[in-house]
């Protein structure tokens, strides 16, 4: 999202799959579970849930309504350029690299709206 997008804090319960953190979730301890930017799935917030977090911050949904196809595009460019850096040098040596890549990106291509 930009920055000119509004964000809410909302009880976990409100929290619903497809949603989008506003900022990052961290446990007591300081560290992050769920980073900023991150869509929430079933899953997530189930585990959310069972961690005993009770609140979140998530873009406004009249707002993540309002982002433009050309903001998607670039937002999914870097998403794979990202990817490609973290997989640089994952080579074909027989790891397991190449195969997580393909599947991360097959993944990572989906259009989260």
């Amino acid at each position: 999202m930009n920055a000119g997008t509004k964000s809410t804090e909302i009880d976990i319960d409100q929290a619903a799959a497809g949603m989008t953190l506003a900022s990052a979730l961290l446990d007591a301890h300081g560290g992050v579970l769920l980073p900023r930017d991150a869509a929430l799935t079933d899953s997530m917030l189930a585990s959310l849930r069972r961690r005993g977090v009770e609140r979140c911050v998530v873009w406004a949904e009249e707002e993540a309504a309002a982002v433009d196809p050309a903001q998607r595009a670039r937002e999914r460019a870097l998403r794979m350029q990202r990817l490609e850096r973290l997989f640089r040098h994952s080579g074909d040596d027989g790891a397991d690299g190449p195969s997580l890549l393909r599947v991360l990106r097959a993944y990572r291509d989906k259009d989260p709206a």
